[in-house]
């Protein structure tokens, strides 16, 4: 199997945001914010390290540096008066990992019952899914970068998991057909 890197990321920023994603004031105040366009279903937007990741029909979690979460709340707050929605601070109670190498799909194949192949899961996807047995989102940046987010109280439990998938072996599920 390729060589993988998993590393715990840095604290970083969460807001999850709850509402109708089919308002045009939310898409702008998550522009705003941390610069990223509403993500299609399934999907992340991304500016650099700020991201919007979809994370269901009424949910999105923005990602951006830690000390610009009070501030963006209060601007989210400000833009999505008298409008139904719920934005929340999730910076300690999630934890961000990266997952880097071209056997990254090896890796999380042995971990999820999410179908990771290329043809299911391309770059710019995300996955909410199990990770052994605590829920994760699993976000695809490129061919060869994961993101991978749990909650903070199965860190090191998540952390022990991807590295010992890492250390040998392919899964072999995921390759195409010919």
């Amino acid at each position: 199997m390729s060589e993988v890197t998993i590393r715990k990321q840095a604290p970083r920023g969460m807001i999850t945001l709850r509402g109708d994603l089919s308002v045009p004031a939310l898409g702008a105040a998550c522009a705003e914010v941390n610069g990223c366009d509403l993500p299609a279903r399934g999907q992340a937007a991304h500016a650099g390290e700020a991201a919007t990741l979809w994370m269901s029909s009424d949910e999105l979690l923005l990602l951006l540096p830690q000390a610009d979460v009070p501030d963006a709340l209060t601007r989210i707050g400000a833009a999505l008066a008298g409008s139904h929605h719920l934005a929340v601070d999730v910076s300690d109670a999630r934890t961000l990992f990266s997952i880097e190498g071209a056997g990254l799909r090896d890796v999380l194949g042995k971990l999820t019952p999410a179908d990771v192949s290329a043809a299911a899961w391309p770059p710019g996807a995300l996955r909410r899914t199990r990770l052994a047995q605590v829920a994760a989102a699993i976000w695809l940046r490129t061919e060869t970068e994961a993101q991978l987010i749990c909650f903070r109280s199965v860190t090191d439990y998540v952390e022990a998991l991807l590295h010992t998938a890492a250390k040998a072996g392919q899964v072999g599920f995921h390759r195409p057909l010919r």
